[in-house]
């Protein structure tokens, strides 16, 4: 080998001892499916903590280094339908399954040439935001989201009609909504972080408050009219009866038309207040 060959490998080899760590292969985790088709490599926490910390003790130093961006692991135009299902089913630390893209950078931010610099899958991960720069949608947004509905209140419809009923004359109830607002069963579409979000609201109990300290429930019936509603109340005193319907709502959710998931949470909403009027019923005698 003539010196200048010597010299040539000399300089290869050096080259080659001045990139980063992260650029040989990494070994997290072990090999899982995922919804694309094919393995992935699933990143354990501890692979992207130390991601994340080489990535901060690169800063201000020569050399290439890893930039990473990520995304949620779903599946986009596939003919199962699964949507962001795979991602939201994945984890249960409250994150979504998100897969992890990397290229090499230089110090100034340039990416470098080559196959190295172009935007490539590392693995799937249940520890997104745990990197630098990722903002996915969590569970947690998910559930403040679905606090932030603006649920129907509920209503009821009373018999004897018209609001007016009697001491000791069983009156019935019937739980209502009205159209303003997000009710049962209706869809709430938004944008959460670029990813469509569909909440379902659910019926998860009821509870009919009379106005006069008492009330039934919680309880799933819907109640119904004279004379089989399984709602009925008898009041033993006459009086302006301010009744409500509070309705207690569950919920499932789905990004980007996936299959539904439930949402860990209820919420409570105060139902508009229906005055009862309650009568007392005298005897008179006709001649």
């Amino acid at each position: 080998m003539t010196s200048m060959a010597k010299a040539a490998v000399v300089l290869l080899v050096l080259a080659l001892a001045n990139v980063p760590q992260a650029h040989a292969d990494p070994k997290p985790g072990v090999l899982g499916q995922n919804s694309g088709g094919g393995t992935r490599v699933i990143l354990t926490l501890d692979d992207i903590r130390k991601a994340k910390a080489d990535a901060a003790a690169a800063v201000g130093k020569p050399g290439p280094r890893w930039q990473y961006r990520t995304r949620l692991n779903c599946s986009a135009g596939d003919t199962t339908g699964s949507g962001c299902a795979t991602a939201a089913a994945a984890c249960t630390n409250g994150q979504f399954q998100a897969v992890v893209l990397r290229r090499l950078v230089n110090a100034d931010g340039s990416v470098v040439a080559g196959p190295q610099g172009i935007w490539t899958t590392w693995g799937v991960t249940c520890f997104p935001n745990e990197l630098p720069g990722s903002n996915l949608p969590t569970l947690a947004m998910v559930q403040q989201a679905f606090r932030e509905i603006d649920f129907a209140k509920g209503g009821l419809s009373i018999q004897p009609v018209g609001n007016v009923t009697l001491v000791n004359l069983p009156t019935f109830f019937q739980a209502s909504w009205p159209e303003a607002g997000v009710g049962p069963d209706e869809i709430d579409a938004s944008a959460l972080l670029g990813y469509r979000l569909e909440i379902q609201p659910i019926v998860r109990s009821l509870t009919y408050v009379y106005g006069d300290g008492n009330s039934s429930g919680p309880t799933e019936s819907l109640g119904g009219p004279h004379p089989d509603g399984a709602i009925r109340w008898t009041y033993t005193r006459a009086g302006a009866m301010a009744t409500r319907l509070d309705t207690t709502y569950g919920a499932r959710f789905r990004l980007q038309g996936g299959a539904w998931m439930t949402i860990p949470d209820t919420v409570t909403v105060q139902g508009t207040p229906v005055t009862l009027t309650v009568r007392e019923a005298k005897a008179r005698l006709y001649e």
